[in-house]
């Protein structure tokens, strides 16, 4: 069965999935509990049953897997944090790719590097020459890539379920009592956990104790129609590299498969992560921004002046103070691992911090140091 991955007004993006939890009675009680099916959630829940077979483990997602960031991001697969290279990250492309090997995720994962576009110091030989507040042009090249999210969620949940994890769909957890063990409460009943995992990102920043310090932002994106060979080698993206500017107004995009080209930029602001429920792209200040978006496009090159889009969505992401990840426990108990606030970077990272969360949960690993330095106080 094939699903597409949107919110009822969050538009059409260019993935789907093709994987369903099978259907089974939730149980009283397990051992570990995992609370968002995204990346994140879907990879630890994988990992937990690799490295803990016979304990039991259980994720609950409030709507579809994959229907929060994970099914709307734009598929980037970057190397580091929006925060730069943290303490003790490690190599996040060397372990993304590895999970994806071990666990047979296949989500069109190309990696040939991404390419950073500025607005001055452009190199001479540069394949990108657009126009967009002053001439873009490739600055220099990272570690990145592209993968297809759909296919990753599908892979991802695939694989936990294969390895034993139970995966509820439609159930969001109302509230947790940070007991031994600790509950968590949905409609019409609760689970106890001994170890929970909040990967919710941007949504329920109350139980993850995030709305303190993360903000939830709405970022929109649009797909163009297939390109001939032409125009894509005349666009500078043959390579199949990635870009995003380092320098504002942000800009950033890769190629699709189908030959169609994903462009992203601007973000709505929100004063609580609940106006995602209501949030149309249609309506407000989220069409105005497509529409400049689209805009923008269209004037980047001559040869993307009568493009036609074929999607235009939109996504949440999670940013934190000083754009660091969050992968810290939660204040009222060191039972539960709160895992997100990628700023728009957690394609790989999220698959990868996935598996770290499991080993810290089994006890196998300790958390790193990334708080800033006024959460610790």
């Amino acid at each position: 069965m094939t699903r597409a991955i949107s919110h009822p007004h969050w538009g059409n993006s260019p993935w789907s999935i093709d994987f369903q939890p099978a259907p089974s009675s939730i149980p009283a009680k397990a051992d570990f509990a995992i609370v968002g099916g995204g990346f994140s959630g879907l990879s630890a829940a994988s990992w937990l049953r690799r490295f803990a077979p016979g304990k039991s483990v259980v994720l609950f997602e409030s709507v579809a897997i994959g229907a929060g960031s994970s099914g709307h991001t734009g598929g980037l697969a970057l190397a580091e944090t929006a925060a730069g290279n943290l303490p003790g990250l490690g190599d996040v492309l060397a372990g993304f790719t590895t999970i994806l090997s071990e666990l047979a995720v296949d989500c069109d994962c190309q990696l040939p590097g991404a390419i950073e576009v500025g607005r001055s110091g452009g190199l001479p030989d540069s394949p990108i020459s657009w126009s967009d507040s002053g001439l873009l042009r490739a600055v220099r090249q990272v570690p990145g890539g592209t993968i297809d999210p759909g296919k990753m969620v599908s892979g991802l949940a695939r694989a936990a379920e294969t390895s034993g994890a139970q995966i509820f769909e439609n159930l969001p957890i109302k509230e947790i009592l940070f007991e031994n063990p600790v509950r968590l409460r949905f409609q019409g009943g609760e689970l106890r956990a001994r170890k929970v995992l909040l990967a919710t990102n941007g949504m329920s920043l109350e139980l993850s104790d995030l709305a303190r310090r993360a903000q939830t932002k709405f970022t929109l994106a649009v797909a163009t129609e297939p390109l001939r060979a032409a125009q894509i080698e005349s666009l500078g993206l043959a390579s199949q590299k990635p870009f995003y500017t380092i320098d504002f107004p942000y800009l950033w995009g890769r190629l699709l498969r189908t030959g169609g080209v994903v462009f992203g930029g601007g973000l709505v602001h929100m004063d609580d992560w609940r106006e995602l429920m209501n949030l149309d792209i249609d309506e407000g200040e989220s069409a105005e921004l497509i529409a400049r978006l689209e805009s923008r496009v269209r004037a980047l090159h001559p040869a993307l002046q009568t493009v036609r889009f074929t999607n235009r969505w939109g996504g949440p992401i999670l940013i934190a103070n000083e754009w660091r990840p969050v992968f810290a426990r939660h204040p009222q108990s060191q039972s539960v691992v709160v895992l997100g606030a990628y700023s728009g970077h957690g394609v790989a990272q999220s698959v990868y911090l996935g598996r770290w969360a499991a080993e810290v949960l089994c006890g196998n690993s300790s958390l790193p140091d990334w708080n800033p330095a006024e959460e610790k106080a």
